[in-house]
């Protein structure tokens, strides 16, 4: 296999024997184990070495791929400064090489459906539309297995049009109930979000302020269309998609999005919330960077106090992927979690909460998608497989033979 060949489309029978693996699994480690690919598959792990190895990895660490269920990042991608509009295709490429490189082989990139037309602002639904349709035009050829979590903004009432459309084309993977109205969620704190959004735009207090009371107005003006929400969240049900709800601050509205069918919280900004959705069930989904950072930028809840209090299920990129395997990592360091439960995080428990039970762990059956780690003098990932195929090699002197090989 060349390196620049991303098509997965088929993938190689000839069996590749990794052996002398320090190899996590979902309940335990084992030291010193091999592992056998064969048709894009986990066939066999053993203890010890392998009969006849492809791949000497003596000192290297392996675990599942990392599963992303909620990633920002391509939008910056496509337009990295306010008005800077790249390509798509050259901003996907070079999103999908940084995902690899971080470990990630499953990705759902969260494209908004808000309606954020001022100076500076990406966000729109028919944005939304563009994004979502590139990544269908370009999910075959790309290394990562991308797909597309819709995060419906419900105070929007241009957007519900637009995603109808997009999940009867089965183009959504996964959606989520999204209100951005300051004063609840993730802003309940006017202060705090006039000073955050300031510094993030760029602007002035008293332009943000301008815009705060023209979005107060309209939230008061335009209630949000409930039976619309409700529509939205049964066709989602009804095409198989997973039902996520963001920013969730109140038992109140935990027990609303529930009912609803959601079947994730993710970014909860308070602990009731957090406790609420676990006692109804929801993965509790945190921010990666929150974890790593000790705290939530927006001085919400910190996904550390959430592990500790056992509301914490998946850690997501976020706006930051390569924090996935720093924060799982750090969290099994510093001993809240052992390392199979912190890499559970990003692996096994993300995949699961989505329906995909055929990746998150190493164990025969599964796909074979898996990253190789040094982990000494510092954690680094020095190589990632999707489908048992190399779509990362950080030029690692034990990889150069199996990367020529595959």
């Amino acid at each position: 296999m060349e390196l620049g060949d991303t098509t997965l489309d088929h993938v190689t029978s000839r069996p590749l024997w990794l052996s002398e693996l320090r190899l996590v699994l979902p309940d335990r480690v084992l030291e010193s184990a091999s592992l056998r690919i064969e048709g894009g598959r986990v066939a066999e792990v053993r203890e010890g070495p392998a009969p006849h190895p492809d791949l000497h990895c003596a000192g290297l660490t392996a675990i599942p791929g990392l599963v992303d269920l909620h990633g920002d990042m391509l939008e910056r991608e496509v337009e990295p400064r306010p008005g800077a509009q790249l390509p798509l295709e050259m901003s996907l490429l070079e999103l999908d090489k940084r995902l690899a490189a971080a470990g990630v082989t499953t990705a759902y990139a969260a494209i908004s459906f808000a309606e954020h037309r001022q100076k500076g602002q990406i966000r729109t639904e028919e944005r939304a539309r563009e994004l979502v349709q590139g990544v269908a035009g370009l999910r075959t050829g790309l290394l990562v297995d991308f797909r597309v979590h819709a995060r419906f903004d419900i105070t929007n009432p241009r957007a519900a049009p637009v995603l109808t459309e997009l999940l009867g084309e089965g183009l959504v993977d996964m959606v989520s109930l999204n209100d951005h109205t300051p004063g609840q969620g993730q802003y309940r704190d006017l202060e705090h979000y006039l000073g955050f959004i300031a510094r993030w735009r760029d602007q002035s207090r008293e332009e943000v302020e301008a815009r705060l009371q023209e979005r107060l107005l309209q939230a008061r003006d335009v209630p949000v269309a409930w039976e619309v929400v409700a529509e939205v969240a049964q066709l989602a049900a009804q095409n198989g998609l997973r039902l996520a709800s963001h920013d969730d601050d109140t038992p109140a509205k935990v027990e609303l999005v529930h009912k609803l069918g959601a079947s994730i919280s993710e970014f909860p900004v308070t602990r009731e919330a957090a406790q609420e959705a676990r006692q109804r069930g929801m993965a509790v989904v945190m921010g990666a960077p929150n974890a790593l950072r000790g705290g939530s930028l927006a001085g919400n809840l910190s996904a550390l106090e959430a592990l500790q209090a056992g509301l914490l299920d998946i850690l997501a990129a976020d706006y930051y992927p390569a924090a996935m395997l720093q924060a799982a990592w750090t969290i099994a360091a510093r001993g809240y979690l052992s390392l199979p439960q912190a890499i559970g995080l990003v692996t096994l428990n993300p995949a699961r909460a989505v329906g995909l039970h055929d990746r998150g762990s190493l164990v025969p059956g599964q796909q074979a998608d898996l990253v190789l780690l040094e982990t000494s003098p510092r954690l680094r990932v020095v190589g990632t497989l999707r489908q048992g195929r190399f779509i990362y090699w950080a030029g690692h002197k034990m990889l150069r033979s199996a990367v020529a090989a595959w």
